[in-house]
C-alpha cells in the first residue's frame, strides 16, 4: 500500500514543483541543505541518499540559478561546500509550503486523531530505516 500511495503522493507533488522551477532532485536538494547549512558535496549526496555523481547536474543548475553556492573547502581545496542562497532558501520554503498545503488538504478528510497517528506511524518507520525525514 505504501508503494502506491508513495508514487502517487510523488506524482501529485510534480505540478508544484514543476510552478517553483524545480525537479524532483532540486527538491530533494534544497532541503537537504535545510539540517546543516554547509555540506561537502558527498556529505549531502549521502544525506540525501543520492550518487554522489548523479546530483552533479542538479548542483550544477541550482549554482546557475543562484540558489546554492559551492566552494572550495579551504581545509581541502579537492573538496566543494554547498550552502543554500537567501533565493534558494526562499524557494524551498515556498516550495515546501505549497507540497505541505497539497498534503494537509489530501488529509483534511481523516479525523484528527487518525491523522495524528498515521503520521506518528509513518515517522517511527521512517526512523527505523534510516530515512528520519518528517511527513509534512
Amino acid at each position: 500500500m505504501l508503494v502506491p500511495l508513495g508514487r502517487a503522493l510523488t506524482e501529485a507533488e510534480r505540478p508544484v514543483l514543476d510552478r517553483h522551477g524545480l525537479t524532483m532532485w532540486a527538491y530533494v536538494v534544497l532541503l537537504g541543505l535545510d539540517e546543516q547549512p554547509v555540506h561537502t558535496q558527498a556529505a549531502l549526496a549521502k544525506a540525501i541518499r543520492a550518487d554522489k555523481t548523479r546530483i552533479i547536474p542538479v548542483l550544477d543548475d541550482l549554482q546557475q540559478r543562484g540558489l546554492i553556492l559551492r566552494e572550495p573547502d579551504p581545509a581541502d581545496r579537492r573538496v566543494n561546500l554547498v550552502r543554500l542562497t537567501a533565493e534558494g532558501a526562499r524557494l524551498r520554503e515556498d516550495a515546501q509550503h505549497d507540497i505541505q498545503q497539497q498534503e494537509r488538504r489530501l488529509l483534511a478528510d481523516v479525523p484528527a486523531a487518525d491523522r495524528r497517528t498515521f503520521l506518528r506511524v509513518l515517522q517511527q518507520l521512517a526512523d527505523r530505516t534510516g530515512t528520519g525525514e518528517s511527513p509534512g
